[in-house]
């Protein structure tokens, strides 16, 4: 007889107990991630604060900033130990974007998605203190794309998830409690539901609660006066207007920051400063959560990485100021004359869309009050439009039509209008062979061949012969040349006149062409005598036909 029972189904064991009881140990000990997101322009010092954070040495392609390449989205991740190095308490992941650029800013949603990214992740704002004139226009469109980037898709469990961060980060700046020396009371020591409102201008933004810290890099360079820091520059040298300008410069930051919950940090390539801003960012991610409302006291939960240093904002290396203890009035003890509710205004002017006020935003007001003094790229050449080349043609082409004194083919449509040159054309009748050959019959028919023949002998230029001694003439004299020697080209003279034989130019040319035609065809003509001027007016010896000259009685 089988006395056995089927088992309840109370007392009935999983089927998988091995595999249940390791999920709730992995569950136990599992290491939690946190993430930082450095925010930054180009050569801000974002790789020095990344290995800060993440305790490791930088890089040496990453020492020097202006030749080192930036990656799309720069990556690095590391253990975080106890004090005692044997523990891991945490997994640090660290982003760096190169620029605000729209090309990296969107590929962020793809590793850090914002509803499962939103309560371990940290935005690290890093600002160059070598341009100081650029703080308020970079925490303006850093701040805008960190509330676009909380955003999301809308989901409804994103809006929860939204709102759990935004209370938790609320709760902290409520609690917060300047460190002090002196042990906590125990009556202190628990949390009270009864907490005082918010102060005026404090965390108006950051609906999603995300943790903020702004980081002013290379703050050692602020008491640099030199001509090759921008800083020195811009104030000219330390005293009354150099404090007063750092001073308001960092009343501005902690106005913007105080509006979104943020925290204020400077930080120097001692390793002081960044050991702080390592161990506030830590404080920060294990952040503890908000306390359920109730009547009840609730006991406090402890930060494993609890924050003991003191908010600074004299020494202007070394300033601090966590999120929780700023506020407008304390803002104003720095430096009289500067209105927070003003500036408060203008951040809110600014990010309206439709910009319908007049009044200046923060941007404009802060570039008037530190002036931009980086250096400004060379201007470039005012655009030269030249004028195409058909219509440059066309236009000189209808000009010239016009004013025919202008065409150069004018010389050859009117030719007697042209005048005689020393070395340009002669004129119509000089070229023109009609005219040439009407003259030559002319004179033959009136002179005869014997004339012809003594005028086709005459040369351009030519020395008259020598006259003997006994007319009184020049001695020494060469004899006349022979008609069987070709005759010299005319040279014009300066004037319309021979000098020397009282002809005309167009009588020299025309000697001149008859003394060839007369030399082609009358080959075997006696040789011409040769035309000479008179000189003390008495003839010239003509030649003989032997060659020799007549002597005279």
């Amino acid at each position: 007889m089988d006395n056995s029972r089927p088992p309840t189904p109370d007392s009935a064991p999983p089927q998988d107990l091995w595999s249940s009881i390791l999920d709730s140990v992995s569950t136990s000990r599992s290491i939690p991630s946190k993430q930082v997101l450095i925010l930054g322009q180009p050569s801000s010092g974002k790789s020095t604060i990344a290995s800060a954070l993440l305790q490791k040495p930088i890089a040496d392609d990453a020492k020097d900033e202006q030749q080192r390449i930036d990656f799309a989205l720069g990556y690095d991740f590391a253990n975080v130990r106890d004090d005692a190095d044997e523990d891991t308490l945490a997994r640090l992941s660290v982003y760096t974007v190169p620029s605000s650029a729209s090309s990296y800013t969107s590929l962020l949603p793809h590793f850090l998605p914002p509803r499962p990214s939103l309560p371990h992740t940290l935005v690290v704002i890093v600002l160059d203190w070598t341009k100081p004139w650029t703080f308020v226009e970079e925490l303006e469109a850093w701040l805008q794309w960190v509330e676009t980037w909380a955003k999301g898709d809308g989901s409804r469990e994103l809006e929860i998830t939204r709102e759990e961060n935004r209370e938790r980060l609320q709760s902290h700046i409520q609690h917060y409690a300047e460190p002090s020396t002196n042990p906590v009371p125990a009556a202190t020591s628990t949390l009270s539901s009864t907490l005082l409102p918010l102060g005026p201008g404090t965390l108006t933004h950051n609906a999603a609660g995300v943790p903020i810290v702004v980081v002013c890099s290379k703050a050692d360079l602020i008491d640099e006066a030199s001509d090759n820091t921008p800083v020195g520059g811009m104030v000219k040298g330390k005293g009354g207007e150099w404090e007063e300008r750092t001073d308001g410069i960092m009343q501005v930051l902690r106005t913007i920051c105080l509006k979104y919950g943020a925290s204020l940090l400077y930080t120097t390539p001692l390793p002081a400063t960044l050991q702080t801003l390592r161990q506030y960012a830590l404080h920060l991610l294990f952040m503890p959560p908000a306390p359920s409302p109730g009547l009840e006291v609730q006991a406090p939960v402890r930060n494993i990485f609890p924050f003991n240093q003191k908010p600074n904002t004299l020494d202007r290396d070394h300033i601090l100021v966590p999120a929780g203890w700023d506020s407008w009035g304390k803002i104003g003890v720095l430096r009289d004359g500067f209105d927070a509710k003003l500036w408060n205004e203008a951040w809110e002017r600014d990010l309206e869309a439709d910009g319908s006020s007049n009044e200046p935003g923060a941007k404009a007001v802060y570039s008037s009050f530190v002036p931009d003094m980086g250096p400004k790229p060379t201007p470039l050449p005012a655009f030269n439009n030249p004028i195409p080349e058909q219509a440059f043609l066309a236009r000189h082409y209808d000009e010239n039509a016009k004013k025919t004194d202008r065409d150069p083919r004018g010389a050859f449509k009117n030719p007697g209008e042209v005048s005689a040159g020393i070395v340009g054309p002669l004129g119509s009748s000089s070229f023109s062979l009609p005219n040439v050959e009407r003259a030559l019959s002319e004179m033959e028919s009136s002179m005869g061949l014997a004339g012809v023949s003594a005028a086709a002998g005459s040369r351009i230029g030519q020395r008259p012969p020598a006259v003997s001694a006994r007319s009184g003439g020049l001695g020494g004299a060469s004899p006349p040349t022979s008609a069987g020697r070709v005759p010299t080209s005319p040279t014009p003279g300066l004037g319309a006149t021979s000098p020397a034989t009282g002809q005309s130019q167009h009588e020299v040319l025309q000697n001149f062409f008859q003394s060839l035609l007369n030399t082609k065809d009358r080959t075997g003509a006696t040789p011409a005598r040769s035309a000479t001027p008179r000189i003390n007016g008495t003839s010239p010896p003509t030649a003989a036909p032997n060659g020799n000259a007549d002597e005279e009685n």
